[in-house]
């Protein structure tokens, strides 16, 4: 096996999925040495980021794109959402907000994930300061107080011994970086696949995104820039097995008895993939010289689309706070900041995404009723919608810098 000579950076960032890939490209040309090493190789539909799943932005993650030089990329495959459509299968009840009523544009965009990786990694690729590791892996890992040490092993059997100030699990919520630091993480098991494909009606979305929560799990169909939906089914996973299991036909057929008729009849379906659904929540996000981002510090339900939006703004408030350090980047210091700003906005997100799931599966004799209602007092509430739509921006604590359209380094 080849050995080539060590890296010393201050970053080594573990995992180069969106929100690795992202934290790099805020880190590019900070001036801090910077390695970013992923499993698998670039564009490959193995990497999640590369896959054909969708992902809602929120108007502060489009924010954080436009900083990092990438939305340009992203936007012309990116559809609006400009209204949003929230029932209960079986019941009257409904919501229905609108972007306009709330002085925005839009609530938000949906973009397929390889388009933000291949956006995102075309930025990597023209970073003069960063290392890529690409395929290769990282073992034998050595967290100490004033380094942490490991070898990177590439696909072609050449390895290298990494010294680095701060290491960044972005490597998934089976993170190894997250189980060398010691760091513990609790793993609720929803009972759900989400059974994901791309379907088209034989009328346009009008930039309308739809929420139905099912007795199995919600049903979200959501507006694409080629006119189609992206459909993610929640469902238990026996009913998941039968739906993957039927051919289009009998699919288009069950999704239009689940969903209804508000988006039209459902003439074409893609191909069907499939994953479990789990909230994986880690005790913390640091440890020594140790810090957990996205699906590494919390995998959530994608019911109302948060995940990737808050682990997005993990990276953007890591970069800030990096770029700007005076000092020791993995300095204990530094990472107690970093928990501390973060800590709302995490509890937040994963007490409304986890609560949303377990209210709408409460079947308990008049809980359903009062959901019902809740939804109609909902939809005359025009401040609950205020807030709701500037869910996009976190549930407390300081919002990062790009996320309020400002450079990342303090002026």
């Amino acid at each position: 096996m080849a050995t080539a000579a060590p890296l010393e950076v201050d970053v080594a960032v573990v995992g180069g999925g969106m929100v690795g890939a992202s934290l790099a490209a805020a880190l590019a040309g900070s001036g801090r040495s910077l390695l970013l090493v992923e499993s698998v190789p670039l564009g490959a539909a193995a990497q999640p980021s590369f896959d054909e799943r969708t992902t809602a932005l929120g108007n502060a993650s489009r924010r954080i794109f436009e900083g990092l030089g990438v939305w340009g990329d992203i936007a012309p495959e990116a559809a609006a959402i400009r209204a949003i459509h929230v029932s209960e299968a079986g019941r009257f009840g409904f919501a229905r907000l609108e972007a306009a009523a709330q002085g925005i544009d839009a609530f938000g965009y949906v973009a397929a994930n390889r388009r933000i990786g291949a956006a995102l990694w075309r930025r990597l690729a023209a970073a003069p300061d960063l290392k890529l590791r690409v395929p290769a892996r990282a073992q034998d890992i050595d967290i100490a107080a004033g380094r942490v040490r490991f070898t990177v092993l590439g696909a072609d059997g050449a390895a290298a011994t990494v010294s680095a100030r701060l290491v960044v699990a972005a490597d998934g919520a089976h993170s190894q970086i997250r189980a060398a630091a010691g760091i513990a993480a609790d793993v609720e098991d929803y009972d759900q696949v989400a059974v994901v494909a791309s379907v088209a009606a034989d009328r346009p979305h009008q930039e309308c995104a739809f929420e139905r929560f099912t007795a199995e799990g919600p049903l979200a169909v959501l507006p694409l820039y080629d006119g189609n939906f992206a459909v993610i089914w929640a469902c238990r996973p026996a009913h998941a097995r039968e739906v993957l299991a039927l051919d289009d036909v009998a699919y288009l057929a069950r999704l239009q008895q689940q969903f209804g008729w508000r988006a039209g009849r459902f003439v074409r379906a893609s191909r069907r993939g499939s994953y479990p659904l789990q909230l994986t929540r880690a005790s913390t996000t640091v440890g020594a010289r140790t810090v957990l981002i996205g699906n590494a510090a919390q995998a959530l339900h994608p019911v109302a689309g948060q995940g990737f939006n808050l682990g997005l703004r993990d990276a953007a408030m890591l970069a800030e706070l990096i770029v700007n350090a005076a000092g020791d980047v993995g300095a204990p210091d530094l990472l107690a900041t970093f928990s501390a700003w973060r800590a709302r906005d995490r509890a937040g997100v994963v007490r409304f995404t986890d609560g949303l799931v377990k209210l709408f599966a409460d079947r308990r004799p008049g809980v359903p009723l009062l959901r019902n209602l809740g939804l109609l007092m909902f939809d005359l509430a025009p401040p609950a919608k205020s807030a709701l739509a500037r869910v996009s921006l976190g549930f407390g604590g300081p919002a990062p810098r790009l996320a309020r359209g400002l450079p990342v380094r303090h002026v």
